[in-house]
């Protein structure tokens, strides 16, 4: 067998009421056996499609894909008892421990009585697991789940092994932590490896990288090869006379620029060939080296041509001295156990402040507190002036907030939904109308207006989440891992519009995994186990990680998670 992976013209459609969408067209690609090959594209681009045909779940409708030598199609049987398959939401029991579940995966793929203990024990060591066999599943941590997830995936210990995005909602230690277990499967025991993603730094740890977007095949290669076109092309930009935004906003605009993204203390620019990139007397402009992200959205510029106009005119209003945000000697209990303790500062008008951490490291518990939906045990928590002791239900009027997972109403359509979310913050009459226009149009929403909201793309829903929490015009925006499963272009969209938002003053608070997200802020705090680990920017944070000469702000973030759990 000399391929993993063969697919040929390989074409599949699907229809959701008058709709017809190619999700697939005209796919042909060959995946070598014992490497990592990483599925890339945005949302709705076609891979858990592509990733379905693989398992033998989908039929095409058509062309040809063989797995293993086999035709996934006729010999789906075969297939699926010969791969594993971990699907975006893997199927843990989470009222079973640790041990059933992989008792019961095992049982299902036929696994030997005799041959189970020792594989079972390899498995769990390999995810570092082996403490927990008896811990009910739903009471692990994200990135544990994960894990289990991966380990129950591979107790027939398969040749072929599908993750479809294996490390979303995950933080980073546990995100690193799943790749050193994918990376030893692959060394190890010669396993083959296709894994999407919407992190597309992960694209650096593949051997080859497909490149997928509305359905068809744009880029097959190495990420070396993919990347080596931006070089040249890709600057690091300041201003001693402009902010940040504004120097961001200014360069977007720009015909010769491809992609500005702010990164810490400077703008990141990513330039057409031989494009010209305007220089000032006060600007500072350096060669950075290309990152695959940098070809990702090269390769996808038309489509970002609509992100451009989000951003308008940013004009900084002037900001208020006092804070907005005060917390001091913040606690929160359950029983016996402290989710947040001691935790202390505050937030500016108009700044936006990043709470980072390991799951599990209280970031939520403090996200509800500030959001009056959990009282603290202790401490003091003042939001817009008002104490949420005595005044939560007042302080909620001036708050916007988007949680961690999608939570509209999923079986009313997005028209409903903003209907919904108007009159629930006390809009009717002339005032609901304007702001139903405004939503509309701000975020692209005519042309799905009457589809169900569970139906939608996670970019959609995203959007619409964020048009409903914003609905009130609030003075605080509160965002609970916004992004997670965004691919990157929907991700500069979203958070163009937060800067546009900061701009204007209003306070914007984000927790968030995915740690380039932090160099967009101002501010940012590292929690574990409940506590304050370091506030700073993000050059300050970057500058604590003292054993590296470069480091990234996730190479910071896991070197203080490790200082803290260090014996």
């Amino acid at each position: 067998m000399n391929h993993a992976i063969l697919t040929s013209n390989l074409e599949k459609t699907f229809v959701a009421g008058e709709r017809r969408i190619e999700a697939l067209k005209d796919i042909s690609f060959e995946m070598k056996p014992g490497i990592i090959m990483g599925l890339i594209g945005p949302d709705a681009a076609g891979k858990s499609t592509l990733m379905r045909l693989a398992a033998g779940l989908l039929v095409p409708d058509s062309g040809t894909i063989s797995i293993l030598g086999m035709d996934a199609t006729r010999e789906s049987v075969k297939v699926q008892s010969t791969i594993g398959y971990m699907p975006q939401r893997f199927g843990l029991y989470e009222d079973l421990t640790v041990q059933e579940n992989l008792d019961l995966y095992s049982d299902l793929q036929g696994v030997p009585i005799e041959d189970r203990r020792a594989r079972h024990d390899e498995l769990l060591g390999m995810a570092g697991l082996s403490s927990f066999r008896k811990r009910l599943s739903g009471n692990l941590s994200g990135g544990m789940k994960q894990k289990l997830g991966l380990a129950c995936s591979l107790v027939s210990q398969p040749k072929l092994l599908l993750l479809d995005e294996p490390t979303v909602g995950v933080d980073p230690v546990s995100r690193r932590e799943l790749w050193a277990i994918v990376h030893r499967l692959v060394l190890d025991k010669g396993t083959s490896v296709l894994l999407s993603t919407a992190y597309l730094d992960e694209a650096e740890n593949c051997s080859e990288v497909i490149l997928l977007h509305e359905g068809k095949l744009l880029a097959k290669g190495t990420p070396e090869s993919l990347r080596a076109p931006m070089n040249g092309r890709v600057f690091s930009v300041k201003s001693a006379s402009v902010s940040k935004r504004s120097l961001q906003a200014a360069l977007s605009k720009e015909p010769d620029v491809i992609d500005a993204l702010i990164h810490g203390d400077h703008v990141r620019v990513v330039m057409e060939e031989n494009g010209v990139l305007p220089r000032n007397s006060d600007m500072t402009i350096s060669p950075l080296s290309p990152r695959f992200e940098d070809s990702f959205v090269t390769m996808l510029k038309d489509r970002r041509k609509t992100v451009q106009d989000i951003d308008g005119d940013i004009r900084e209003i002037p900001r208020s001295a006092s804070p907005v945000i005060e917390l001091d000697n913040l606690e929160r209990r359950f029983g016996n156990f402290y989710a947040v303790r001691n935790v202390s500062f505050t937030v500016s008008s108009g700044e936006v402040f990043a709470l980072l951490g390991a799951n599990g490291a209280g970031k939520s518990t403090t996200f509800r507190m500030l959001c009056g939906l959990l009282p603290p045990s202790a401490g003091k928590l003042r939001v817009a002036g008002l104490d949420l002791r005595h005044a939560a239900s007042k302080a909620r009027e001036k708050i916007g907030y988007m949680s961690q997972k999608f939570s509209l109403y999923a079986n009313l359509s997005v028209k409903e939904n903003l209907r919904f979310f108007s009159r629930a913050y006390g809009l009717s009459g002339k005032m609901e109308a304007e702001r139903l226009a405004w939503a509309i149009e701000e975020f692209s929403l005519v042309s799905v207006m009457n589809a169900v909201s569970g139906d939608l793309s996670l970019g959609y829903k995203q959007r619409l989440a964020l048009a409903c929490a914003l609905m009130h015009e609030p003075q605080i925006l509160f965002l609970d891992e916004p992004t997670s499963g965004v691919d990157p272009l929907a991700r500069r969209d979203f958070w163009r519009r937060i800067n546009l938002l900061s701009a204007r003053g209003v306070t914007v608070m984000v927790t968030t995994h995915f740690l380039e997200e932090a160099e967009y802020c101002d501010r940012l705090a590292i929690m574990a186990s409940g506590e304050i680990l370091k506030i700073g920017t993000p050059s300050e944070i970057k500058a604590a990680a003292k054993n590296l000469a470069e480091p990234t702000m996730e190479d910071a973030f896991v070197e203080l998670i490790r200082e803290r759990q260090a014996p």
